[in-house]
Formats: structure tokens, C-alpha cells, sequence
């Protein structure tokens, strides 16, 4: 405890294979409803954050950390938005660096451990003073982000955030990058290489002589691709250094306040190392649950409300942070 132990969650019909469950909303999934109004930040070393506002006047806010080559425009961030909104949160997703359409004025990007500009987020809003509730919600990449700064913070987190949920986080970087390394997920690593080749051109184009694509055909994998850029780009060693200090498992024995990790077991881009039974076990502010089913980011449901089921178990947590698996 608090590893649940069931998960309300059952797939539809059709639905139960992981792959057809991770492909299908980012193929034919549509959210409406969704209405932005787009602020921009000023960071430390004079780069920016594009943050997109979804309000309904209320005195909470939940900040919304998209996945890797995602944006706030993402299906599973409209998604979450439009619930959460429904429940009577405003929300705040934000654009990671270089994600919002336009190339960020730095050499440097985002990566899975860079906590400082979400400390900028959030410290945004609280100066902000409209809101006396925040919540977080992170979604893979940034759902390792959100966790890591959970516990990098501890028990000093500011007391306005009361509650964190996150989704399909591949809690041990090394490992993780090793499984989408594996044919299996040949198809998901193409798209990332392809993405992220266009961040590293684009860099080129506003930055001509400090960044170079040459021989950019020979990188398959998140570690070569980390070893060449990530690395060397945001002061790590290496790969490996990058992936043993940004990694969140190590942080979330430091977690204080209540936070759910929700990671299928069918998860196609998740080792086994991604899933931390014994920290959950050993900390009482983090809950983790498996549901059998759900892909990577998915989680289908098909209903009235045109609601996937995470998005309603987000809306659950937070209404009522105390790690109970309501039925949904």
C-alpha cells in the first residue's frame, strides 16, 4: 500500500490490443470545446514559455505537462483540459521549449528532467495570486517531469499545490529508451527521430554553425539521439548521465503530498523497471495504479460525454485527493 490493487478500467471491445489502443486517438481522435487564450513567460536565461489558458472563473488551476514532441494542442492534453474544465478547474497547459510552434531563442530545448521551467510555470501562477488550489497533471515526458519535481521539492512544495496525477511515465529513463529501442516499437521511434530531426533543423536555420544534423540518418534510438544532442546540449555527461540524474523513480520516495501514477501494464514503451511497486509500497502520498489495459497515453472509453477513462480518473483524484480508486 498504496499500490491499488484493482483498476475500474476495462477497454472496449476491439480495444484490448496495446498497440490499437496507443495508435487509435492519435490517428482519429477529435476533442472539441477547447478554447485557448495563449500568455508568454519570460525564463531566467531569457528564453520563453508559451503558456495556453483554458478558464471558467475558477479559484483552482490544474497545470497540464504534455509528452515528448507533444504541445498543448495534443488530443490527451485537450482532452484532460475540457474535464477538468467541466469540473470547475481552469487549466494551464503549458508549451515546453521550441514546442509551441516557434523554434525556442536558446541552444538548449526541454529533456525529461528539467524542472526548472515548470518551477517557472508554477511560480508564474502563484505570483499571480488568483488561485488558492493548484493541481498538476503530466502525461509521459512530462509526467516524469511532474514527478521529479515533486520530490525534488519534498516537503518544502509550496502548499498551494494539493494534489499531482500522472500518466504512462517511463519512470526509469535507461530502461525505458532500451524498450523503444526494440523492433516492436520500430514504428513509434521512427515518428520521435523524425520530430526531433525538424526541432534540431529548425535550430539550424536560427542558430547556422552551433548545431549540425551531419550524419543525423544514423540515429534509431533515444540513446544515440540523447548521447549526440540531449547530453551535451543541457550539461550532462553523457546518456547515461542524463537518464540516471533526470529519471524520476529515484525522486519519488521524497513525494509529500497525494500522487497518482497511472501506468497500463500493457504499456508498449514501458520496461518493467518503469512500474515502482516499492516506492509506492514505502510512500503514503504515492499511488500507483496498473490497470491491465490502456497503451501509452490512451486509455479509450467510449461514452456520452466523449471522455477517455483517464481524463475522468484526473478529474477524481484532484476533486478528492486522497488516493481512493472511486469507481468510474
Amino acid at each position: 500500500m498504496p499500490v491499488l490493487a484493482e483498476s475500474s478500467y476495462i477497454p472496449p471491445p476491439g480495444f484490448s490490443n496495446a498497440h490499437i489502443q496507443t495508435l487509435f486517438p492519435y490517428l482519429f481522435r477529435k476533442v472539441k470545446g477547447v478554447r485557448y487564450k495563449r500568455e508568454r513567460i519570460w525564463t531566467p536565461d531569457e528564453d520563453f514559455l508559451d503558456l495556453d489558458w483554458s478558464s471558467v472563473g475558477a479559484s483552482r488551476v490544474a497545470v497540464v505537462s504534455h509528452g515528448l514532441e507533444g504541445n498543448s494542442g495534443r488530443w490527451y492534453v485537450l482532452g484532460v483540459v475540457r474535464a477538468l474544465n467541466r469540473s470547475g478547474w481552469d487549466t494551464l497547459a503549458w508549451n515546453m521549449r521550441g514546442c509551441s510552434g516557434e523554434p525556442n531563442k536558446t541552444i538548449r530545448s526541454y529533456h525529461s528532467g528539467i524542472t526548472e521551467d515548470l518551477e517557472a510555470v508554477v511560480e508564474h501562477i502563484i505570483q499571480g495570486g488568483k488561485y488558492h488550489a493548484i493541481g498538476l497533471v503530466g502525461f509521459s515526458l512530462g509526467g516524469n517531469l511532474t514527478l521529479k519535481y515533486l520530490g525534488e521539492r519534498g516537503s518544502e512544495i509550496n502548499k498551494a499545490i494539493i494534489g499531482a496525477v500522472t500518466c504512462s511515465v517511463p519512470c526509469d529513463l535507461a530502461s525505458g529508451a532500451e524498450e523503444m529501442a526494440k523492433r516492436s516499437n520500430k514504428i513509434y521511434m521512427k515518428r520521435f527521430t523524425r520530430m526531433l530531426h525538424e526541432k534540431i533543423k529548425a535550430k539550424m536555420r536560427i542558430m547556422p554553425g552551433r548545431i549540425s544534423d551531419d550524419g543525423y540518418n544514423l540515429i534509431k534510438t533515444f540513446r544515440q539521439f540523447d548521447d549526440r544532442y540531449t547530453a551535451p546540449l543541457h550539461g550532462f555527461r553523457d546518456a547515461e548521465d542524463y537518464y540516471s540524474r533526470a529519471s524520476c523513480k529515484q525522486f519519488i520516495p521524497q513525494i509529500t503530498i497525494p500522487t497518482l501514477l497511472v501506468n497500463a501494464k500493457d504499456d508498449p514503451f514501458l520496461s518493467e523497471q518503469c512500474y515502482p511497486l516499492r516506492e509506492a509500497e514505502a510512500n503514503p502520498n504515492f499511488f500507483l495504479e496498473m490497470p491491465r489495459s490502456g497503451g501509452h497515453v490512451a486509455f479509450i472509453s467510449f461514452n456520452k460525454r466523449k471522455e477517455y477513462w483517464f481524463e475522468a480518473r484526473v478529474v477524481s483524484f484532484l476533486n478528492n485527493p486522497v488516493g481512493e480508486n472511486d469507481e468510474i
